[in-house]
């Protein structure tokens, strides 16, 4: 299928810009799937997602961060390659053994989460998951994760990780708290039964 310029002989202008990072459709739609967090929740409490559904989110992020390993061998790309590279193991581990359920982050966490104006970004930032550099995006779109101020992320990529993990890539810092279940009643608390007075 052709696009608008070669249907309206329009010339291109400049060099076709690459892809920033890999079309994630498939991991997010296979994500609608088994996503239970916030107001997700199935109607039927008692409903889980089917493991091979978990698995194949799992390994489709694991399928799109292993596609943006590589690079000339810089230190700073080894850096980010043995990030990434953690990741994806870890990905694929959980896609081998796949929890009942997915235990990331609600969307309301994710669109609270501090954004860091493009004003405060230097030129040498770049995102720990893609490796771009912030400014390199016309208009970067970088969130700050609460575990430290110097954890901060391009939204694209730290979204999908978020949305499986509940912690921090860089540290394994886990982000949210899990709410405890409610305490069982307390039976001496239940009516006053004046036969055994």
């Amino acid at each position: 299928m052709s696009d608008y310029n070669v249907e309206h002989s329009v010339p291109k202008e400049g060099p076709e810009q690459p892809r920033r990072r890999p079309d994630l459709s498939t991991f997010f739609s296979t994500l609608d799937l088994v996503d239970t967090s916030g107001d997700r929740q199935p109607q039927n409490t008692h409903s889980l997602p089917l493991p091979r559904d978990i698995s194949a989110a799992f390994r489709n992020l694991a399928n799109a961060f292993d596609m943006m390993r590589g690079g000339s061998g810089t230190s700073q790309e080894e850096s980010h390659n043995d990030l990434l590279e953690t990741l994806v193991e870890s990905l694929m581990q959980s896609a081998e053994h796949p929890p009942t359920e997915v235990q990331g982050v609600p969307d309301e966490f994710i669109e609270q989460l501090d954004r860091v104006p493009k004003k405060s970004l230097r030129q040498d930032m770049s995102c720990p998951i893609c490796s771009n550099p912030f400014l390199e995006d016309s208009h970067p779109l970088v969130v700050r994760l609460p575990c430290h101020k110097d954890h901060i992320f391009d939204l694209e990529c730290i979204q999908p990780w978020l949305k499986l993990n509940p912690t921090c890539p860089l540290d394994r810092q886990v982000l949210v708290k899990k709410k405890a279940p409610p305490p069982p009643p307390d039976e001496e608390d239940g009516e006053y039964d004046d036969m055994y007075a």
